[in-house]
């Protein structure tokens, strides 16, 4: 017998047999959206203490943050640029963390929905991983802004881009081992079931720590 052998003993009223490989104990809720619920906390937390840092500069424009280290790593560099503004609405700008609060609070939401097993229609679930997708490149346009635009970098926002990288990575996961999305996925399904996922998150990771170092990294340790 195979790994992807399924599993014929369910409680009645489930259609479909498991396949066994997707009972390991980390193609599961609980692992997938655990993982997903701390990823998603920490951005929310660090949502707030950028929220709470552009409310400082608004009062005092000249202030120095904590997290302003050199020219190079400055939070206050980056919060005062335009980039961090960009909705607007009435002559009025409304800051980035604001709308990182509101995301991320509905993440966390759904991260407890997942870890209760509480069923969710398929769009639902769908919409979910594309509203992960969207949060995930509003953050890294933030980071390449900072990396290539502003020439700064803000040591919250990129705990904020790692957090929001994690959390999309779980929310993937879970959507094609729990979700069972999409219903025509046998290839992301087997790069799941071969773990394939945890090189290609690891080289992620590394990848973008590299693109730091190599471009910023002398002006970080200044």
């Amino acid at each position: 017998m195979t790994n992807d052998a399924p599993i014929t003993d369910e409680p009645d009223g489930i259609a479909d047999a498991i396949p066994a490989w997707r009972l390991r104990a980390r193609h599961r809720a609980t692992w997938t959206y655990l993982v997903m619920l701390i990823a998603s906390a920490v951005a929310l937390l660090v949502s707030f203490i950028l929220s709470a840092e552009t409310l400082q500069l608004a009062r005092n424009p000249d202030q120095i943050l904590d997290c302003d280290f050199n020219s190079t790593l400055s939070c206050s560099a980056v919060a005062q640029s335009w980039q961090a503004e960009i909705v607007k609405f009435n002559g009025l700008s409304y800051p980035n963390a604001f709308f990182g609060i509101a995301a991320e609070s509905v993440f966390v939401t759904v991260a407890v929905i997942g870890l209760c097993r509480v069923a969710v229609p398929r769009w639902f679930a769908a919409c979910t991983w594309l509203g992960g997708l969207a949060a995930l490149a509003y953050s890294y346009w933030l980071t390449s802004q900072s990396l290539f635009v502003i020439n700064a970098l803000c040591p919250w926002c990129l705990a904020l881009m790692f957090s929001t990288t994690i959390q999309f990575m779980a929310l993937s996961h879970a959507t094609v081992t729990v979700q069972d999305l999409p219903a025509r996925g046998d290839g992301l399904r087997t790069y799941y079931r071969l773990n394939y996922d945890l090189m290609v998150d690891a080289l992620w990771i590394v990848a973008i720590v590299v693109l730091i170092l190599v471009k910023d990294g002398p002006a970080l340790f200044a």
